[in-house]
């Protein structure tokens, strides 16, 4: 496909790995985060939005650098880390997980929050008069309705992830096999005399790959909003 060398194969699989490890491990933290400031008026609600909203706003090589102080080897997390679990971050492909993740968290959180502002709360009083807990009426209402929703948001985090660049390869470099993803390969080829054409390929794939999620999605966007909505 496009002629790709193994090199930039292997820069793909990696980048997929990481978008999709990613998003995985962003879901149920967002999911959580989204009904807490969707349903729950608390002191410190802006305060905690803008915390999550922070990633957005900041330039990524500052959200990388503030990962490596925290999550690096002489970090406080990432000592703890190495020295309990022996699990090392920086420069590590699951390091790479992490940027993404972080990066992608708040544009997942933010669909989910208005997908669940957007349910009409006497849905889940009702659930709720019927003896269900919190926690079944979440899974039974407020997570069936929000789902285009969740859907759009994994969507969001997983393009994010996939295209992430600047706080990923301050958190773990652009090591080839380990770190470097598919933007970190372009970045490289672009430097490097002749690789216009690698370039090029690997910018193809990257809308193919898109382009796809976002079709995807909106494929099974549809089909949730016709089995719970019947739109």
């Amino acid at each position: 496909m496009f002629g790709l060398t193994p090199d930039e194969w292997t820069a793909i699989e990696l980048s997929l790995r990481i978008a999709i490890v990613a998003t995985i491990v962003a879901l149920p933290f967002g999911l959580a985060i989204a009904w807490v400031l969707a349903r729950k008026e608390f002191w410190g609600k802006s305060i905690v939005d803008g915390v999550v909203h922070l990633p957005l706003v900041l330039p990524p090589v500052v959200t990388g650098y503030l990962l490596l102080i925290w999550f690096g080897r002489k970090g406080p997390i990432g000592a703890f880390l190495e020295h309990t679990f022996g699990i090392v971050l920086a420069f590590r492909w699951t390091g790479a997980v992490l940027s993404c993740g972080v990066m992608g968290f708040p544009l997942m959180v933010r669909a989910v929050r208005l997908a669940i502002e957007a349910i009409d709360r006497r849905l889940e009083d009702a659930a709720a008069t019927l003896g269900a807990g919190r926690v079944w009426v979440f899974a039974t209402v407020t997570l069936p309705l929000a789902l285009p929703g969740v859907i759009a948001g994994m969507v969001l985090c997983f393009a994010k992830a996939l295209g992430e660049f600047g706080a990923t390869i301050t958190f773990v470099s652009n090591i080839p096999g380990e770190t470097q993803t598919i933007s970190a390969a372009i970045y490289t080829l672009t430097n490097v005399p002749g690789g216009d054409a690698a370039a090029g390929r690997l910018v193809l794939v990257a809308i193919v790959i898109s382009l796809t999620a976002l079709i995807v999605s909106e494929w099974f966007a549809r089909r949730a909003g016709l089995r719970f909505h019947g739109e």
